[in-house]
């Protein structure tokens, strides 16, 4: 497989794959570093966005070239006729790590901030990305912890049955076997966030003015 090209796929034989002139070397001499897709998984009101957020301000502090995507942001916008039955969790998936190579191929870090709850659908989207420009990283928080957390009253609704197939409540959430890193959620903030920055290992000492 060329650089940058990605295997065809919809079984539609009247579309080709086309590289462009410029491959992830050449775009790594100017960011000052490789593309990487951060994929953080684990239940609603573990704490993703928020290490999303963080993680992607101190790789920005760093020179890094950094995005996040999340999980609301995406659904109210590119996937928004998508609802939450098994299939449409898998399709949102699926689109969503189809522009996390995209990013990834483009030479940013991109952070991803989703439930993304079955094991298989992650293996799809780390089979995506070249050898090494991946990572799974657990966000571990328990049920409990994060109904506590959840100012939006999202779990409430879900045990009533007003939210249906409602991740961890009336729809299943498998946890990974083997992350790439596994982050616990009691933790402060700070704390998995610079695990996160040594997981990667990329970027500079932000510098202080004065």
């Amino acid at each position: 497989m060329s650089d940058g090209v990605l295997p065809a796929s919809g079984g539609n034989r009247n579309l080709t794959r086309t590289d462009g002139q410029v491959g992830s070397e050449r775009r790594a001499l100017v960011t000052g570093h490789a593309g990487h897709t951060v994929w953080l998984t684990g239940l609603s009101g573990s704490g993703k966005s928020s290490i999303a957020y963080s993680v992607e301000a101190a790789l920005v502090d760093r020179g890094v070239a950094a995005y996040v995507l999340d999980g609301d942001n995406v659904r109210l916008a590119l996937n928004r006729d998508l609802g939450f039955s098994p299939e449409d969790r898998t399709e949102n998936i699926r689109r969503v790590g189809e522009v996390c190579r995209l990013f990834q191929d483009a030479g940013l870090v991109v952070i991803s901030a989703f439930i993304s709850p079955y094991r298989a659908d992650r293996s799809t989207v780390r089979a995506l990305h070249p050898a090494g420009t991946f990572s799974e990283v657990f966000v571990d928080a328990s049920l409990e912890t994060c109904e506590e957390r959840d100012v939006k009253g999202l779990y409430a609704r879900a045990r009533t049955g007003e939210i249906p197939e409602f991740s961890g409540v009336s729809a299943p959430y498998e946890e990974p076997a083997e992350p790439d890193l596994h982050l616990d959620a009691s933790e402060p903030l700070e704390t998995c966030v610079l695990a996160v920055l040594r997981h990667l290992g990329i970027g500079r000492e932000p510098e202080t003015v004065g």
